[in-house]
């Protein structure tokens, strides 16, 4: 297999592609890391009404849970020391935990969106910073038990505004026997992306979102770094390893707006084009370029939600051989807050795993099961033919 890459030849430039017939699309550069296009008028707006009307069928949920539980379980499997969890999360390694590098660990883990505000309260409510300086020392972090931060937002409460993300979703099944426009819109992806009908194929179902007013999504990842004890969720089935460490593998981001929002809603990409990515230079001060809810104009692109356009960007770079590289850490995104209205979006993720023989070695798998699958039901048709002739 090899993974085929657009060229984004510079920002603003257009390019003329050919996604259905009878009509050329154009498709602009909005950045080149990530490597991001844009293309007007990919669905019609007959296609978005589909879409819409499909996923209020299907039943939207929540997409995120007011505080996740089992953080507490995967730390003791993991069997990690104080120390090693404090090394692990001091970025700089200067021996203190600065604000921004314990905001962004509980971000992940807990799902609510801490401010400093809310950090320095936490800190006085557990009488954990002693000399009150912001900064956790080792002796300082000895003290917090791993779920302190957990109880402490349990016994406080949480409201949805606080969430990492404020919204709902529905997953729409795209393969055979699927809605015609469902299965269409794979296929102009496909084409749109370039890549073996097989990986899209064998990716996740079409994922549709509706954000109410004041719904939002904080700046993040699509996908994580992949390291060697890393499993692709995807593909964990082909892996060697039962590695407690899994991330979603979404090689391409395909974002679809669904309709017209009123105010606000726009998608973020806070260093998209930045000279440099500094993890650390993401919350300075009082600018905190994460948060969607407050600081979406201080990010450095964002794209207006337009009913039927599509963006799409690369999550990782290539490894110069035609397949999965590093993650692209400019891909960081968010969806801005809904002042007014209501946004509908839809996601087609394209997952590739990085270690190319794990890929391999899962497309295998499957094709053997189908394969499998197929005979049985060869079987049973032609059992159902001769019961038929007894009969």
């Amino acid at each position: 297999m090899y993974l085929p890459r657009i060229e984004g030849i510079r920002v603003g430039h257009v390019q003329k592609v050919s996604l259905v017939p009878g009509k050329v699309h154009e498709m602009k550069t909005l950045s080149l890391k990530p490597l991001l296009f844009e293309i007007p008028e990919f669905l019609s707006e007959e296609e978005c009404g589909v879409v819409v009307r499909l996923a209020q069928l299907k039943g939207l949920m929540e997409s995120q849970v007011m505080v996740p539980e089992g953080q507490e379980e995967l730390n003791q499997q993991l069997n990690l020391t104080p120390e090693e969890i404090f090394n692990f999360l001091d970025l700089n390694q200067d021996g203190q935990l600065q604000p921004h590098e314990i905001l962004t660990h509980s971000r992940v883990r807990d799902g609510i969106w801490l401010t400093s505000e809310n950090l320095k309260e936490i800190y006085d409510g557990l009488k954990v910073d002693q000399d009150g300086n912001g900064l956790l020392n080792l002796e300082e972090f000895r003290r917090l038990k791993s779920d302190a931060f957990q109880r402490f937002l349990l016994q406080r409460g949480v409201e949805r505004s606080q969430l990492v993300r404020n919204s709902r979703h529905t997953w729409l099944y795209q393969g055979q026997g699927a809605h015609q426009v469902l299965q269409d819109l794979r296929k102009r992806v496909t084409t749109l992306t370039r890549l073996p009908s097989s990986l899209v194929e064998l990716s996740e179902p079409l994922q549709v979102v509706r954000y109410e007013q004041g719904g939002h999504y904080h700046a993040h990842h699509d996908s994580g770094p992949v390291y060697p004890e890393t499993a692709c969720t995807h593909t964990r089935l082909a892996a060697n390893t039962t590695s407690p460490f899994q991330t979603s593998c979404r090689y391409i981001t395909v974002l679809f707006y669904l309709n017209n929002v009123e105010e606000g809603g726009e998608t973020t990409f806070p260093v998209a084009d930045n000279r440099t990515y500094e993890e650390a230079s993401l919350i300075q001060n009082d600018v905190d370029l994460l948060d969607t809810r407050k600081h979406c104009d201080k990010g450095n692109l964002r794209v207006k939600p337009i009913k039927g356009t599509a963006v799409f960007w690369y999550n990782y770079l290539s490894d110069g051989r035609g397949w999965v590289g590093e993650q692209d850490e400019y891909s960081l995104h968010g969806g801005c807050v809904v002042t007014r209205g209501t946004k509908w979006v839809a996601n087609n993720w394209i997952n590739v795993d990085p270690d190319y023989q794990r890929q391999a070695r899962y497309q295998q798998l499957v094709s053997q099961q189908q394969e499998q699958e197929e005979i049985i039901s060869e079987l049973n048709s032609d059992q159902h033919i001769e019961r038929h002739q007894d009969l």
